[in-house]
């Protein structure tokens, strides 16, 4: 595993020095958690405004809706 130095505020190495009351093993632990979690949150935050970006062209582009009502009346049921 790599190692990495890093700055944190007073209150976030007191929460990080609170570990196993969080039922983790060390800080490293707690940290890489806290990660994992923000990346998913980023991740799916971008997801959501691209799906956002897409729904707007799509509203504004009759041409797409057209082609998506053809594709949907030939959908079988």
């Amino acid at each position: 595993m790599l190692q990495a130095k890093f700055s944190v505020e007073e209150t976030q190495a007191q929460f990080l020095n609170n570990f196993k009351r969080y039922g983790f093993k060390d800080k490293s632990a707690m940290l890489r958690e806290a990660i994992a979690l923000f990346k998913k949150k980023v991740e799916l935050e971008s997801l959501r405004k691209s799906a956002d970006l897409y729904s707007e062209i799509y509203s504004e582009d009759d041409e797409s809706k057209e082609l998506t009502e053809t594709a949907l009346n030939r959908w079988p049921e």
